[in-house]
């Protein structure tokens, strides 16, 4: 059964840091590009960043400079450290697993950012 489990969202004031975390299972981890995407309120969820099998990273570009993304092979994770935090960040962010057309969500974690 392939899992993927989102935490590290929470509370944080503008200008401040926090990192995500997937934890995957049931997959051959290094074999899948890993994304990062968030949907606001009342919006479409929105590509963030993806690391490849390969390690080549992209960015959406309203995060480039303050987002990176990082994976760990040997512990099935993917990361998404996020500093500068602002408002507009505010959002449910989930992580996906993609390879040959086969794609799977997390189930998102919260992170807010107050104005």
């Amino acid at each position: 059964q392939v899992q993927l489990v989102e935490s590290g969202g929470g509370l944080v004031q503008p200008g401040g840091s926090l990192r995500l975390s997937c934890a995957a299972s049931g997959i051959i981890f290094n074999r899948y590009d890993m994304g990062w995407y968030r949907q606001a309120p009342e919006k479409q969820r929105e590509w963030v960043a993806v690391i490849t099998s390969s390690g080549s990273t992209s960015y959406v570009d309203s995060v480039k400079g303050r987002f990176t993304i990082s994976r760990d092979n040997a512990k099935n994770t993917v990361y998404l450290q996020m500093n500068s935090l602002k408002p507009e960040d505010t959002a449910v962010y989930y992580c996906n697993a993609k390879r040959l057309g086969y794609i799977k969500w997390g189930q998102g974690t919260q992170v807010t950012v107050p104005s």
